[in-house]
């Protein structure tokens, strides 16, 4: 299986959504609204929930389910308000000493005009800025597409986790044959020479672990692929728990800070 092959799996609308994780990898799901400034914003949702022994804060990108809920949602891709309302629920977690899980899925943050009239860099910058400092466990779980900024802004974790048909990438490849070669028939060549697969990141120390899918992908059994991000988060929170909080924070800096520099 190709790279484009495995872009094509991450964007089937059959794969499991956010409600499907707040059914299957949280024993409980409480959904928070809203961030306070503008609204509640669709695109990336969020609450508490407990995950094995552990409650949480739990934030994920929502692409929706049916046309109604993508539209509602901007299949995924969140404005600030979302950003915003991200770390509204990140800072109760720290000030009531809960870690953190995120589900990223998104192709992208929302370019619309109103997205940008109301700071949508700024948000995305401050997320960046304040989940590399968070003094709570962070887990990262990349579960279909990871896509540029929208996906990074809730993806700065102490450990990142991608399913294995995932993909994770700063441009997505029609983007980036259309700026390198003018020829969005070159989507599949981008898409090998992005490295944008779980086994190719993992070579290159962008993430800490790939979860396997069902055969076919984790739509084929939807169950299933919960139940193994489900241990692999609680494997991890397990691990980083046992941390004090101002060697996991130095950690994750340091993780962050080392990427891209190669000898």
């Amino acid at each position: 299986m190709n790279a484009m092959d495995k872009v094509k799996i991450a964007r089937d609308p059959r794969r499991p959504h956010f409600n499907e994780f707040a059914k299957f990898v949280c024993d409980d799901f409480e959904e928070l609204h809203g961030d306070r400034l503008v609204n509640d914003d669709r695109g990336l949702v969020g609450g508490v929930a407990k995950i094995g022994d552990f409650r949480c804060v739990v934030l994920g990108h929502n692409k929706g389910a049916t046309v109604e809920e993508n539209m509602a949602s901007n299949f995924g891709m969140a404005c600030p308000d979302g950003y915003r309302k991200a770390m509204r629920l990140a800072s109760l977690a720290e000030r009531f000493h809960m870690p953190v899980v995120t589900f990223v899925d998104t192709p992208g943050a929302y370019p619309g005009r109103e997205a940008e009239e109301r700071g949508q860099a700024e948000a995305i910058a401050k997320s960046l800025e304040f989940f590399s400092a968070l003094k709570t466990p962070v887990v990262v779980v990349v579960t279909g597409e990871g896509g540029s900024g929208g996906a990074l802004a809730i993806a700065v974790g102490d450990k990142i986790l991608m399913l294995e048909n995932a993909v994770y990438s700063v441009i997505s490849p029609e983007g980036c044959a259309g700026i390198l070669w003018r020829d969005g028939s070159k989507a599949p060549e981008a898409a090998e020479a992005l490295k944008i697969t779980a086994t190719d990141l993992l070579a290159l120390g962008a993430i800490d672990e790939v979860v396997p899918e069902p055969k076919g992908g984790a739509h084929k059994n939807v169950k299933s692929a919960c139940l193994k991000i489900k241990r692999a988060v609680i494997a991890k929170l397990k691990e980083l728990t046992k941390l004090p909080v101002e060697e996991l924070v130095q950690k994750r800096y340091d993780k962050f800070v080392a990427m891209g520099r190669f000898n």
